[in-house]
């Protein structure tokens, strides 16, 4: 099963391994514009984390005014709505990480300083970006792949907001690309629209990525 957590072992962080920390934003926080529930929650864990690995990369969402991706943009439609983009269904959202604004900031207790990369999507306004490493029409890389795989990397730890949009979908990817993904399911938190939450874990099942706790990594 999936979600299943290692009980009598560790899992060591080696030389090809990489952190990969997902928009952990004022928006996604409580008080934002697209709040996840107890999103600020993951800070003090991933900051923790993050001293354990020599290498980090921070994703930042950041959107243009007016993105499709924004309810605001179609007339009529309410947030958490889905409509049919030219590449497939696209769940509307408030608007949210607005390039420049407050809220698209990166959350202020979040130090981590030795971060080699902030790698920013959703800037392109007619398509949204959940995944790091592809748009959301799964063609158009965000360049974070070959980045990753030019520097020798070859596991990604992901963590960050929101474990069943933005990293469930960066995870995924990472295992296509031929990384070895691991969640680390308690410095992630979910949004959970509809059944989003099932899905996610269902879809961890069937891609063989991994999810653990924060305490198996030594």
């Amino acid at each position: 099963m999936c979600g299943e957590k290692p009980m009598a072992r560790t899992m060591p962080i080696e030389a090809g391994d990489v952190f990969l920390v997902i928009d952990v934003q004022n928006d996604f926080c409580p008080g934002g514009l697209l709040p996840v529930p107890y999103g600020d929650d993951v800070v003090s864990p991933i900051n923790r984390l993050a001293n354990r690995f020599t290498h980090v990369v921070l994703t930042q969402d950041w959107h243009p005014h007016g993105h499709h991706s924004f309810a605001s943009s179609h007339p009529g439609r309410k947030p958490y709505e889905t409509i049919q983009a030219h590449y497939g269904a696209q769940t509307l959202w408030p608007d949210h990480c607005i390039q420049e604004t407050h809220g698209a900031q990166l959350h202020a207790d979040l130090q981590i300083p030795h971060a080699e990369l902030i790698l920013r999507k959703g800037f392109r306004p007619e398509i949204d970006s959940y995944s790091a490493f592809f748009e959301n029409d799964r063609e158009t890389p965000t360049g974070l792949a070959g980045y990753l795989h030019e520097r020798g990397f070859s596991r990604v730890f992901l963590a960050g907001l929101a474990f069943d949009y933005c990293v469930r979908y960066s995870a995924e990817d990472a295992q296509r690309q031929g990384f070895t993904a691991v969640i680390i399911e308690d410095a992630c938190r979910a949004i959970g629209v509809e059944d989003s939450v099932e899905a996610a874990r269902l879809s961890f099942v069937e891609h063989g990525i991994n999810t653990i706790e924060a305490s198996v990594i030594p």
